[in-house]
């Protein structure tokens, strides 16, 4: 990944100052193209296009690799508090393209929202990060070096998105609520404490141990069991093989 430190702190005074100035979009605009040159990498002339249109729908941004659009930007002014309406005309023009990235950013505060398309357009935030203060510098620092130009060329991008959702509350709900974990676990407290505890209560312990925010990922407490064949199946089966047997006599 792109180690973009140096250049961010650099540059993170620019918004900082923007949004005391109260600038408007236009401004944090132009600052964030200049950004994108100096900081992430990007080609000012072959790399960024200025306000995609698609049915009155404008973008303000397009990050380009090789003439092909990797990631939206939906700008708002310095003052602005970015809410996740905010990506909804960018998320209009990325549905008719299917592209997977839009980034909301007023210079200051930065969400990187994946969107996936099927039935409708689902969108989830890939990270949010700010460059207000020291500390919160640092971790603006590893998580904006994804979206750096040669990050993005190299795939990185997207396997940073593809390790977060494999570790997200969701995933590792689903994993966590099996039967063979629960299995290990009521072991493992048998042999600690001499207890052999129910499944459905051991599950419903843990579940409860979740924040709120991951309950609502992983939604309502469901053991995942293994299933079985039944001996209907396996009677179907012996008579099945038995049956091939006979003809293979019988030929």
């Amino acid at each position: 990944m792109a180690d973009i430190r140096r250049a961010l702190k650099k540059f993170a005074p620019n918004f900082i100052q923007a949004r005391e100035a109260s600038l408007n979009e236009a401004d944090t605009v132009l600052r964030l193209c200049k950004f994108f040159e100096d900081v992430l990498g990007y080609d000012g002339i072959a790399d960024i296009s200025r306000e995609a249109n698609l049915k009155n729908k404008f973008v303000d941004a397009c990050l380009k690799i090789d003439d092909k659009v990797r990631i939206l930007v939906e700008a708002k002014a310095a003052p602005v508090q970015l809410r996740d309406r905010h990506i909804d005309q960018a998320q209009a023009y990325a549905s008719h393209n299917n592209y997977p990235w839009v980034l909301l950013t007023n210079g200051v505060e930065w969400n990187l929202y994946h969107l996936t398309f099927g039935e409708g357009i689902e969108y989830e935030l890939a990270f949010s990060v700010s460059l207000n203060g020291d500390a919160a510098l640092e971790d603006a620092a590893e998580k904006l070096g994804f979206l750096h130009k040669t990050s993005v060329k190299r795939g990185e991008l997207d396997e940073f998105w593809e390790t977060a959702t494999a570790l997200g509350s969701g995933s590792i709900g689903k994993s966590l609520f099996t039967e063979a974990v629960l299995m290990f676990l009521r072991r493992q407290i048998r042999k600690d404490s001499g207890i052999l505890v129910d499944h459905e209560e051991l599950a419903a312990s843990l579940h409860e141990m979740l924040t709120p925010e991951a309950r609502e990922q992983i939604g309502p407490m469901k053991i995942r069991r293994k299933r079985r064949s039944s001996k209907k199946d396996s009677s179907s089966g012996e008579a099945k093989s038995s049956e091939s047997s006979t003809n293979s006599s019988g030929n």
